[in-house]
C-alpha cells in the first residue's frame, strides 16, 4: 500500500541524511520508524533476545556440535580468525612486494 506524506524540506533532508547513514532507502527508515513508534520493533527487546541467545551460546563457533561438525567437513572452513599471525603474514606479503621495512 502505498502512502504519500508530506514534509519540510529540511526534514526530508534529514530524512535522506539519516537514511544514507544507515544504509537503507528512505521507504525502509520510514518503515523502521514507523514499526518501532507502533511497538511493533523494539529496540530493547531485540538486544535482549540477543543477549539471552549469546548467554545460551545459540550462535557462534561453539554454537551447536553438530553444526560444528558439517562446518568442519564443509571444504573451505576456517578457523577463528588470528589476527596476530594474519597481520604478520600481511606484513611479510607486503615486504616482499614493495621492498618496503617496517622502519618507517
Amino acid at each position: 500500500m502505498a502512502v504519500s506524506v508530506r514534509m519540510d524540506p529540511l526534514l526530508e533532508k534529514q530524512l535522506t541524511q539519516a537514511a544514507k547513514r544507515q544504509g537503507v532507502t528512505k521507504s525502509q527508515f520510514i518503515i523502521n520508524a514507523v514499526e518501532r513508534a507502533l511497538g511493533r520493533k523494539n529496540p530493547l527487546e531485540l538486544m535482549m533476545s540477543l543477549k539471552v541467545e549469546e548467554e545460551q551460546k545459540a550462535y557462534g563457533p561453539d554454537a551447536n556440535p553438530a553444526d560444528r561438525a558439517a562446518a568442519d567437513a564443509f571444504e573451505g572452513y576456517e578457523q577463528p580468525y588470528d589476527t596476530d599471525r594474519s597481520r604478520a603474514q600481511l606484513l611479510d606479503k607486503l615486504k616482499a612486494k614493495h621492498g618496503v621495512g617496517s622502519d618507517r
